[in-house]
C-alpha cells in the first residue's frame, strides 16, 4: 500500500533547541487524527547557532509525501540558506516552497492544515494569514 500525499513541514531556525520545541508544540496541536510529519532543522551541524544547508536538505527529504514541503525559518540568513537551496534545484525534493509566516504561529497552521490533507498552496496561505493574529 502506498504512503498518503500529504504537505510535509521542515521548521528552519538558528536554534536546534528552538526548531524541535516549536516541532513538538505543532504536533502536539494538530493531535487528534493524522499528523502531517514535520522535522526540525535547527543550528549548525556540531549544534552550535547558526543554519546548514545540509541539515535542511535532510530535513526535507525526512518529509516529502509527494504533495510538496512547505519550509518556515526564522531569521535572516535562515531566509537565505533556504533561498539558496531553492536556487541550486537539485538538493530540495519537488514541490519544496519557502514559506512567510510567524515562525511558531506559522508553524501550528501549516502543521494543522496540513493534517488535515490540504494542498501545498493552502498550507502556505494559513501559514501567511498567522501574521494577522491578535494576541489584544
Amino acid at each position: 500500500m502506498s504512503e498518503e500525499r500529504i504537505v510535509g513541514i521542515v521548521l528552519v531556525s538558528h536554534s536546534k533547541e528552538v526548531a524541535e520545541s516549536v516541532a513538538e508544540l505543532a504536533r502536539g496541536l494538530a493531535a487528534g487524527g493524522t499528523s502531517a510529519p514535520v522535522a526540525p532543522a535547527g543550528g549548525a551541524p556540531d549544534g552550535s547557532l547558526g543554519t546548514s544547508a545540509e541539515l535542511i536538505s535532510t530535513a526535507a527529504h525526512q518529509v516529502d509525501r509527494g504533495a510538496g514541503v512547505a519550509m518556515l525559518v526564522d531569521l535572516g540568513s535562515a531566509v537565505l540558506t533556504v533561498k539558496a537551496l531553492l536556487a541550486e534545484g537539485d538538493d530540495l525534493p519537488d514541490g519544496t516552497r519557502l514559506v512567510d509566516a510567524p515562525f511558531v504561529e506559522g508553524a501550528v497552521a501549516a502543521v494543522v492544515t496540513a493534517s488535515a490533507g490540504a494542498d501545498l498552496d493552502a498550507v502556505e496561505s494559513a501559514a501567511s494569514e498567522a501574521y494577522g493574529y491578535r494576541k489584544v
